[in-house]
């Protein structure tokens, strides 16, 4: 590690330029750097890199699925959650059945247990590809609601099915009964086990004397905690983080402060932000380690598979999307459904078009034993290494690039929002100043004169009502206001220089209200 330390700094700087190309040039970030990737791992001499599985399962998946959790809006998971729940489970399984079929027919040496083992590899698409691809175009809420809950739940259904095949294939045994019962268990012990020690860890912040500092330091600590406990106890660990990542986030004004929850989102934020760069990166840097493995394998043929296996991913997922919105329209006869409208045949088109694979899929297939327990190799495990890295990459290329050119040609459209966004922020906007204004004239109406302070914000909450510039000038009004905030920023920043006795943390204090005003004009934008 010290030995390579110049060249993680490197690693660090290519992350953060390429991401801020991507914004430039409207690309998504991780296809820049699984690209970065590839060619820096050509250079003569760059140190070879090798992805540990436990690294990505232990270090990695835990965080990212538990800041993905905090961000997932639970009425609107609940809202669509058979669709989200048949593609996070049957339309998993169903992949990896065809894939495995597939396997077993066209690549010679490829058993069906080897062949559901690729499938349960290669069938969850990446949260973070889709969602990267997905800010620099406009979908509507309900197609990102499904995105999202789909993500947050299909590793889990993956790496189980991955779980069961490992097994059959290294001992060439699968009894139904037994796998029925561990699924289950896997199921409801991973997400019980995760909400006990979320509510363990609410408990924690509401009793303990804790501070913004320690409130943020045990969110990192939960996700952990919930993963590990769950491996321990043979349940899923994935859902043990999703299940108490969710509880966490629907409960998170009952045990944080405000202090809390601003710090906490720009620090998760960030931290994720590195992971997601890292585990990019990495997946270009580990080709040649890859390619090596295939030995005496025809790289050609070995392509040829891999474009074949991504195609059945890409056919697979499309049906589905079809056979989903079928099913829907059948059933709305029967019982209430979150849609009971026809959503054409363009939503189902994007839902078919947004599997992109990721690091997951990759950690699965590095997890696989170098060796059986006899000593024999492990059959086909290069191949299903080189396949994998090819569905990535292929998966990356051609469905992140043409993803955004799509949604534009065929924009779905969107019945959840008739008024614009525009329109429902300022009328929220307007009702919480009455309630202000209604609650100061209730209550308080006689301290306005003993509080100048009180009678200035109530006066501000009633200039508010009585304006239109909010919706009309917005944007022009949050320039001039943000020119003043600058304005105050560098008179705080140069009295700072100047007076050297001044303490400083006073001007710190108030260089955060003045960056608090400003973040809440660019969020209303």
């Amino acid at each position: 590690m010290l030995e390579n330390f110049e060249f993680y700094l490197f690693l660090a700087l290519i992350i953060t330029m390429l991401i801020m190309l991507a914004k430039k040039i409207q690309v998504a970030y991780p296809i820049l750097l699984v690209l970065a990737g590839l060619l820096i791992s050509f250079i003569p001499g760059v140190p070879r890199i090798k992805i540990e599985p436990e690294l990505i399962f232990i270090i990695f998946l835990p965080p990212l699925l538990y800041e993905a959790a905090w961000s997932t809006s639970w009425k609107e998971l609940w809202r669509w959650r058979r669709i989200i729940f048949s593609f996070a489970f049957v339309v998993v399984f169903f992949t990896a059945l065809s894939v495995a079929v597939f396997a077993n027919y066209f690549i010679p040496g490829f058993s069906l247990a080897l062949g559901f083992l690729l499938g349960g590899i290669v069938s969850p698409p990446d949260a973070v590809s889709a969602g990267a691809i997905l800010k620099f175009v406009k979908v509507p809420k309900r197609l990102a609601s499904i995105l999202e809950g789909e993500s947050l739940l299909n590793d889990a259904s993956s790496l189980i099915i991955f779980r069961f095949a490992m097994i059959a294939a290294a001992t060439g045994q699968f009894v139904w009964l037994e796998a029925a019962g561990s699924f289950l268990w896997m199921c409801v012990g991973g997400v019980g086990i995760g909400l006990v020690i979320a509510y363990i860890f609410f408990k924690m912040h509401k009793i303990l004397p804790t501070d913004p500092n320690i409130d943020i330091l045990l969110t990192f600590i939960a996700p952990f905690s919930m993963y590990l406990a769950a491996e321990e106890l043979h349940a899923s660990g994935i859902l043990a983080v999703v299940s108490g990542g969710l509880f966490l986030s629907y409960r998170s004004h009952d045990f944080l402060s405000s202090a809390s929850r601003i710090r906490a989102v720009t620090v998760w934020e960030s931290f994720c932000f590195l992971l997601n760069g890292i585990v990019f990166m990495l997946i270009g840097l580990d080709l040649p380690e890859i390619v090596s493995g295939l030995g005496d394998t025809n790289i050609y043929t070995a392509i040829g598979y891999g474009v074949s296996v991504t195609a059945v991913l890409i056919i697979v997922r499309i049906f589905a999307g079809y056979a989903a919105v079928i099913t829907t329209l059948i059933m709305k006869n029967f019982i209430t459904v979150a849609d009971a409208q026809s959503p054409g045949w363009k939503t189902p088109m994007i839902i078919g078009w947004t599997g992109m694979r990721g690091v997951v899929s990759l950690a699965a297939a590095l997890s696989i034993p170098l060796t059986l327990d006899d000593g024999t190799a492990f059959p086909q495990r290069n191949l299903i290494l080189f396949i994998t890295f090819l569905v990535i990459l292929l998966t990356l290329l051609f469905q992140g690039l043409t993803l955004p050119f799509l949604l534009k040609k065929f924009p779905p459209t969107d019945r959840d929002f008739v008024r614009s966004v525009k329109e429902i922020d300022y009328e929220i906007q307007n009702n919480l100043a009455q309630l202000a204004v209604d609650k100061i004239r209730a209550d308080y109406s006689h301290k306005i004169d003993s509080f100048p302070a009180l009678k200035d914000q109530l006066q501000k909450y009633e200039n508010q009502l009585n304006s239109s510039e909010i919706i009309i000038n917005y944007n022009e009004y949050r320039n001039i206001y943000i020119d003043i905030i600058e304005t105050q920023r560098i008179w705080l920043i140069n009295k700072n220089r100047e007076e050297l006795l001044l303490d400083e943390e006073i001007i710190r204090k108030h260089l955060r209200l003045l960056d608090l005003q400003e973040e809440r004009l660019n969020m209303k934008s």
